[in-house]
């Protein structure tokens, strides 16, 4: 049977099951928000619902209902995986191949469950059971809604529709990604007459910032904005002593590679951030030029053609070279 067939499914979830829900390293809002979705509708289904965190997350989105049945493998490893381990069903949210989760890739692979892939990465690996991978989603959980009425049931309450909502929201960049699509506006619509409160949730996520966080923003743009005009391409990047100054703390400098993109003539965005014993990268870009293609080819990562992320075992001062060094490369596609 085809993977993305998904009749047995059907079939396998018309009976309470133990299940688990997993997405990737460092989540996102669409991460969290497209797992505790899917927790309400299976939770409502009459399953046993366990979601598994590789790693912990910006506080702004611990608003979210069921946010405390959350269990985080960093840390309380063998509980997190024997939870993978004793699933019926395993559903892989928001990445396509278990690389992406981190440290939990091994379990995910040797586990024997029936696996279930919801996402809207390209290329997915070939790991699961059944599929439901959709590059033109804006986001995983619009992929979630999809996927409740595959089964023959709507978003059943407020609080899964909150969930979705959120990571709709975060992932379409408040519904001005060209992913946005007839289809998206139709689901909020859904989840708007649930009783979602579009404002409550904006407020949330992006009213909840620390001095500290506002004042590395100001920085990051006063202080470490680089602009090269001739390639429309902006950057940023911040090394860990700069972290250290601005308390950082993990989500501080989230969508803060958007900010460069509203410059005139800026079609292209990056931010360096240094870590421990790697530098983390995201880009962005408007138009045509495709940033998952550049992560792939340059620096070890992926994700869509206007949003992608990657990674450097370079310092971060050998980083931005080989970025501002690789431009002219790419001249002809950034005009």
């Amino acid at each position: 049977m085809s993977k993305t067939d998904f009749t047995e499914l059907k079939a396998l979830l018309s009976t309470p099951k133990k299940i688990a829900i997993v997405a990737h390293k460092s989540p996102d809002g669409d991460a969290i928000g497209s797992s505790l979705g899917l927790y309400h509708y299976l939770i409502w289904k009459g399953h046993e619902v366990e979601v598994i965190m590789p790693n912990d997350y910006p506080t702004f989105l611990k608003w979210m209902p069921g946010n405390d049945k959350i269990v985080l493998h960093e840390g309380n490893e063998q509980n997190a995986e024997a939870l993978i381990n004793a699933a019926d069903v395993l559903f892989c949210l928001d990445f396509n191949t278990p690389s992406r989760a981190f440290g939990l890739e091994s379990v995910l692979r040797s586990s024997d469950n029936v696996k279930v892939m919801i996402d809207h990465h390209p290329q997915p690996d070939g790991f699961v059971n059944f599929m439901l991978s959709d590059t033109s989603a804006c986001s995983t959980a619009q992929l979630v809604h999809r996927f409740a009425g595959m089964m023959g049931d709507r978003i059943p309450n407020k609080e899964s529709g909150e969930c979705l909502y959120c990571g709709i929201m975060t992932d379409s960049g408040s519904f001005r990604f060209p992913s946005t699509t007839a289809e998206t506006h139709r689901i909020v619509a859904d989840l708007l007459e649930l009783g979602v409160k579009n404002d409550e949730v904006y407020n949330l996520v992006n009213s909840a910032s620390s001095e500290h966080r506002l004042r590395l923003l100001g920085y990051c743009i006063d202080d470490k904005l680089e602009v090269h005009s001739e390639y429309a391409t902006a950057f940023i990047s911040l090394s860990m002593e700069e972290k250290k100054k601005f308390y950082f703390e993990k989500g501080d400098t989230e969508g803060t590679v958007n900010y460069p993109l509203s410059i005139e003539g800026v079609h292209f965005s990056a931010i360096f951030i240094e870590a421990e014993d790697i530098v983390k990268i995201s880009f962005r870009s408007i138009g045509d030029f495709d940033v998952n293609q550049f992560a792939r080819e340059n620096f070890e990562g992926g994700g869509h053609r206007n949003a992608a992320g990657g990674k450097s075992d370079l310092s971060l001062q050998e980083t931005v070279e080989k970025f501002v060094g690789l431009l002219p490369k790419y001249a002809d596609k950034l005009k």
